[in-house]
């Protein structure tokens, strides 16, 4: 069930990659709609990541006692 769910995500991800690389290409109006959706979806990913490295390292930093 795992695999499946994994598959799936790879298979979208993979998908949404390439819609980003067609409509930088000129591709179809839903294409580019896929690929605005793509890149919204990696930003986001990224700024979760940056803020949990943040918090993170303040909590190291109370513990250190700096």
């Amino acid at each position: 069930m795992v695999g499946a769910v994994l598959v799936v995500v790879l298979v979208l991800v993979l998908g949404g990659c390439g819609c980003v690389v067609w409509a930088g290409r000129g591709g179809p109006g839903w294409v580019r709609g896929v690929a605005r959706v793509t890149l919204a979806a990696g930003e986001l990913v990224r700024r979760a990541e940056r803020d949990r490295r943040r918090r993170g390292v303040s909590g190291s930093r109370d513990s250190s006692g700096e």
